[in-house]
């Protein structure tokens, strides 16, 4: 069904880009016969290059689970009150992006900072490719600025880590023994009014073999909760698992050929200048608020271009500015 529904999409835009090229074709005869239709014109050829822009980016996203919902984590790194700020910097920009994209956004778990920002949020994009373009986001991401946290006002440089896994079907093949998991429930921190301070709503998993926590504190029902933490868990698990068959496939290929969660993938510089660089793609941009402000497609665009094209590159030791 899922293979029928692409077939579907692909001929409703092939449809829909001969439509565009024939209109656009009257229009250049008409304008041959004198006729004034240049707005028009202009006005097709625009249509007709953001629907091109738009196809070659689903085109490249024909992985497994590119067309899935995306769950996503962010961390921040060492550094306390400066790097939690970031993570919430990080956090705003994802959903003004997602108001961009048209994306549902779910928040999953989310625990406050001390004085500012956040130590941990979960979230679930929903929506068309949602996994496959947020997946270009999954790694560390960091900022140069004046502290606003230092009166001294001194440069700090903070890291936040972004990590995406896909919302995986029902059916997937990914085994959970009930005797794995330590289920533990405690009180909301966050927002939802007086029920979350009386309530033992909210579900932390332990899965014991492999360590991976996961919690939901979102929605008022303990039974709510626990399913969707346990949705968290699975997508953790299968990512796991893929990351273990790569790492086996690379050993016995003898190189890496992904670039893992732990690279440095972004570096945004307030001062002393304004400039953000994507490390993997060498693409720069200087209007930094337009980017925090969710205008991430130019730098989606380009990634998902190199990695398609094989010439997605690792950012050398050092490379910072």
């Amino acid at each position: 069904m899922q293979r029928r529904r692409r077939l579907d999409e692909d001929r409703t835009l092939l449809q829909s880009l001969k439509r565009r090229a024939d209109d656009i074709s009257v229009l250049i005869e008409w304008a041959g016969a004198g006729e004034d239709v240049t707005g028009d014109l202009a006005r097709a050829l625009d249509e007709l290059q953001q629907e091109v822009e738009g196809a070659e980016t689903r085109k490249m996203l024909a992985g497994e689970h590119d067309s899935a919902n995306a769950i996503v984590t962010i961390h921040p790194g060492a550094g306390g009150t400066e790097s939690q700020d970031w993570a919430e910097m990080l956090l705003r920009m994802y959903i003004k992006w997602s108001e961009r994209k048209g994306l549902r956004r779910e928040v999953i778990d989310y625990q406050p900072g001390e004085e500012a920002g956040l130590k941990s949020v979960t979230f679930m994009l929903s929506g068309e490719y949602a996994f496959g373009l947020m997946s270009a986001e999954a790694g560390v991401h960091r900022l140069v600025r004046i502290s606003p946290f230092d009166q001294a006002a001194r440069r700090h440089t903070s890291f936040a880590s972004v990590f995406v896994w896909p919302e995986l079907a029902e059916d997937e093949d990914i085994e959970i023994d009930e005797g794995d998991l330590r289920i533990d429930t405690y009180r909301s921190s966050g927002a939802g009014g007086q029920h979350v301070n009386v309530t033992d709503s909210a579900v932390r998993i332990t899965h014991l073999p492999t360590g991976i926590v996961v919690s939901c504190q979102n929605e008022r029902s303990q039974h709510k909760n626990r399913s969707q933490a346990m949705k968290v868990l699975k997508a953790r698990l299968y990512d796991l698992k893929t990351k273990e068959q790569a790492s086996k496939l690379e050993q016995i290929a003898g190189a890496k050929k992904e670039i893992g969660f732990g690279s440095q993938i972004r570096s945004y510089v307030l001062q002393p200048y304004q400039m953000i660089k994507d490390h993997r793609t060498k693409m720069e941009v200087g209007d930094i608020h337009r980017v925090l402000d969710g205008d991430l497609d130019p730098f989606i665009k380009t990634y998902l271009l190199k990695k398609a094209s094989g010439t997605l590159g690792v950012p050398a030791a050092g490379d910072e500015d």
